[in-house]
């Protein structure tokens, strides 16, 4: 009688649901267990290499924007530096004393814009025509000689640094004569 006994604990523990039916999820093997697991932490891995690879630009971005907005103060003051040495090279020198003066100051000119030359400061071109982007216009200059819009002299010249802009060149801008003013004289 114990035979029976065994057979029906057995059947018992094989079907628990009436019918034979199971509601829950087909057991999954030791191996595919693992490599579920494998994946979702191969998931998490690569997002998180995404997201400390963005933060890492991030970061770099932000370092070359404090660094760029830190010297440019420097830079811009450099310039004004540059231009009193500019005019102090345009005063006329007559004697032996003055020239040696002025050649120092032309050789500390000299140092200073190869010290910024370094730093990647470039002069802001100034030929052609007029660009808001990099040229501040100062005057205009009616004239029929050349076309309106050209540049037809430096007021103060300009400089960036790695597309960005230091200071405006200014400039006086060439303009068409007024057709008002020559037909106020003809009258």
């Amino acid at each position: 009688m114990s035979k029976p006994k065994a057979q029906s604990h057995s059947d018992e523990l094989e079907d628990p649901t009436p019918g034979g039916e199971s509601n829950q999820e087909p057991e999954r093997t030791p191996l595919e267990q693992a490599e579920a697991e494998r994946d979702e932490y191969l998931e998490h891995w690569q997002r998180a290499k995404a997201d400390y690879q963005n933060l890492r630009r991030r970061i770099l971005e932000d370092i070359d924007a404090a660094v760029h907005r830190e010297t440019q103060g420097l830079m811009q003051e450099m310039l004004t530096v540059l231009d009193y040495l500019d005019m102090a090279l345009a005063t006329p020198c007559e004697s032996a004393d003055s020239k040696n003066l002025q050649m120092g100051v032309q050789m500390t000119r000299t140092q200073l814009w190869n010290a910024l030359e370094r730093q990647g400061v470039k002069r802001v071109p100034t030929e052609g025509l007029f660009d808001p982007t990099v040229h501040q216009a100062m005057a205009t200059v009616e004239t029929n000689e050349v076309e309106p819009g050209t540049i037809m002299d430096v007021v103060r010249a300009g400089f960036q640094k790695q597309g960005f802009v230091l200071r405006h060149a200014q400039v006086k801008v060439a303009q068409a004569p007024q057709e008002s003013d020559s037909a106020d004289q003809d009258a």
